[in-house]
């Protein structure tokens, strides 16, 4: 049926120049125009649609974003009659009203779950479109506000807050900040931002608004169902992340920096001397001859082929740091720039950020390489796969610096191959890690790198995300649990921070030693378990620098004796973390869980911010204040709690205090699971 519907519906003459527009069936779609704008909305999945509007001509294809190409096949349903469209996906039922009106409704009961909502009675509209030039506009969508909403995802940040509403956020990729437009309501609706404009959203008390500075149709995703529904439904249409690769799920040694290839040896011995579970230690950034030549140094990493082999013979596997920038010294540098693999700018010269380089005793202007383009992206792989993978069989990277880090931070300059930087900024460190992502499935490798920044879609590349250059006290510690579970939300399973902080701390400290300690119980209950971290005496950034020790042993003999038993806890629990890797794999779920992602119809739940579930069976209490030798921990209704370390068990539904000890990480067991915690 591709007929407009005869529609003599009234609307209020408030408004200006007061619309009625006209509906048609494509394709199994909804569509209505009316002032020259389009607005589209087809199933998309099971229980899920995508809505995209346009102002001045058809609904565009192909523009980047994070769906897959093809929507999962699912039954669906249009009404057109009586001023007004409706299409019912499953759960999810959309009406939009003779002036075009989008409502989202339960289909079981047509309860509210989302509306869009004017700004003003008279002008504008639930979207604006304000043209900055070049069929470009910049965007806005708003939605109603609803009392008691409780809102989560939109990737990771380091506000502190689990619950979003209230917040203004940017859109924007920068250390530590990492924008996935994703949003989970305590509603029962999922939704995706699908467009990787820079802007924000505002999730104020009296409406949401979403904003793209310049891009040229709105793109949205919304699915109906509980978070655990919406997860699944999210990772079915951007893409599910593989299997961990078991080696992964272990423990991951590294500082800022190992030096040489005798330095970060002498290391991964000292692990096995002692007898301590290792699965990978990382060679981090400087280790190259030249920025954007991505390959070691030959002065510091005299022979690769024997290290590598080496460390596999201790069931150890090397992690590589490669950066996306190139450095004027570099010798790819000038075929690069004849090529056009470098993202562009719109005035200036193709530079982006002040670096410091070999050979020269001052920074030099370095440009990132366009991971948007297909052949930049080839071309990068190419010089990773013949001086990593080939000659040494390394098939790990550390992906730094990848929002990309630019400095200063203007996306307005830059110019990528799939549009201007205002258009698409967001996407490049999804496209980053696709760089690796095909480059190693092509070659028949697995597939994991770790990761500073995301977007939407990134987990279907193998992309693991840590939390970026954070700082090394309690408080940060804190605020990285709200920042994972928002991240677990936004659809990354792989997630991890630098245990013990980044920014500094002293090995000698004993107030920092209690940091690590509670840091280092926390990393070994997180997705991936990684330590890190630039330790004081640090020294200027360049290409000699190191930090302080960072190993297990590096913190005195008690506190190193806590971080033991905690390494061979994570080596107990690693089957455990495979299988809920799998459940990750297999049906989109997180592996880092909020208590109501599996208690939804706990209230209080919703509102539990500093405790979390390891999959379906664990929750973790982290101690998270300097001196606490007790902790008091929420217990969702609906199961019943076993103490992990005193087997007191507990129902569900109140608040527990326990001893915690330096040495103990409170740790609660669902439903008479059986977990080694206690070996």
């Amino acid at each position: 049926m591709n007929q407009p519907a005869e529609n003599q519906t009234q609307v209020s003459l408030a408004q200006s120049s007061p619309t009625v527009g006209t509906f048609r069936e494509r394709d199994g779609a909804l569509e209505w125009s009316g002032r020259q704008e389009t607005l589209r909305i087809e199933p998309w999945g099971p229980d899920a649609v995508r809505v995209r509007a346009r102002l001045g001509g058809p609904i565009l294809d192909g523009l980047p974003g994070a769906l897959l190409d093809e929507a999962p096949a699912t039954e669906s349903s249009v009404k057109i009659g009586d001023g007004e469209g409706q299409l019912t996906v499953g759960a999810l039922t959309v009406h939009v009203s003779a002036e075009g009106l989008v409502r989202f409704l339960r289909t079981d009961d047509l309860g509210e779950l989302l509306a869009e909502e004017r700004a003003h009675f008279w002008w504008p509209g639930s979207r604006l479109y304000t043209a900055v030039g070049n069929g470009h506009h910049r965007l806005e969508q708003r939605f109603a506000a609803y009392d008691g909403e409780k809102l989560f995802g939109l990737g990771q940040h380091q506000h502190g807050r689990l619950d979003q509403k209230g917040l203004v956020l940017d859109l924007v990729q920068r250390n530590a900040e990492v924008g996935i437009p994703v949003l989970t309501s305590s509603r029962g609706y999922t939704l995706l931002w699908n467009n990787p404009a820079i802007g924000r959203v505002e999730l104020a008390g009296n409406g949401t608004r979403w904003v793209a500075d310049s891009a040229r149709q709105i793109d949205y995703w919304i699915t109906a169902g509980s978070p655990a529904d919406g997860q699944r439904r999210y990772s079915a249409v951007t893409g599910r992340t593989p299997m961990l690769p078991e080696w992964a799920a272990g423990f991951w040694q590294c500082k800022l920096r190992y030096r040489t290839q005798d330095e970060l040896l002498a290391v991964a011995r000292e692990y096995k001397r002692r007898g301590l579970p290792i699965s990978a230690i990382v060679c981090d950034f400087f280790h190259w001859t030249h920025l954007g030549e991505w390959r070691f140094d030959p002065a510091e990493w005299p022979d690769p082929a024997a290290m590598v082999r080496e460390l596999e013979d201790l069931g150890i596997k090397l992690v590589v740091s490669v950066w996306p920038s190139v450095s004027p010294l570099s010798e790819n540098h000038p075929v690069m720039e004849q090529r056009g693999y470098f993202i562009g700018t719109q005035y200036g010269p193709t530079a982006h950020a002040d670096w410091p380089d070999k050979e020269v005793a001052s920074t030099v202007q370095v440009a990132f390489y366009d991971a948007t383009n297909p052949e930049a992206r080839e071309f990068v792989w190419s010089k990773v796969r013949d001086n990593y993978l080939i000659p040494y069989g390394i098939t790990a990277f550390w992906l730094d610096a990848c929002e990309p880090e630019l400095k200063p931070g203007f996306q307005e300059n830059l110019r990528y191959w799939a549009g201007p930087g205002l258009e698409v900024g967001n996407i490049y460190p999804a496209e980053n890690s696709r760089t690796f992502h095909e480059g190693l499935r092509a070659a028949g490798e697995e597939v994991v790198t770790l990761n500073r920044s995301a977007w939407a879609g990134s987990q279907r590349y193998g992309a693991a995300l840590w939390s970026g250059d954070i700082g090394t006290d309690f408080p940060t510690l804190r605020r990285q649990i709200a920042a994972g579970l928002n991240t677990a939300l936004s659809g990354i399973p792989w997630w991890n921070t630098d245990i013990g902080g980044f920014h500094g701390g002293d090995p000698e400290d004993p107030a920092y030693r209690e940091v690590m300690v509670r840091w280092f119980q926390f990393g070994a209950l997180s997705p991936l378990m990684r330590l890190h971290g630039f330790r004081d005496p640090g020294m200027p950034l360049g290409p000699e620098m190191t930090g302080g020790p960072n190993e297990v042993w590096s913190y005195g003999e008690e506190a190193g004796a806590i971080l033991e038993r905690y390494l061979r806890l994570r080596e107990r629990l690693k089957p455990y973390v495979l299988q809920v890797m799998r459940e990750a794999h297999e049906e989109g779920l997180p592996v880092m869980r909020p208590l109501f992602l599996e208690f939804p119809e706990d209230s209080t739940a919703w509102s539990v911010d500093d405790a979390y579930l390891l999959g379906r069976d664990l929750l973790v209490a982290p101690v998270l204040t300097a001196g606490a030798t007790a902790r008091t921990a929420y217990l969702p209704a609906g199961a019943t709690w076993t103490d992990a370390w005193t087997g007191q068990t507990y129902e569900g539904g109140a608040r527990v205090t326990v001893d915690a000890p330096l040495d103990r990480i409170p740790l609660f067991l669902r439903d008479g699971a059986r977990l080694p915690v206690r070996g």
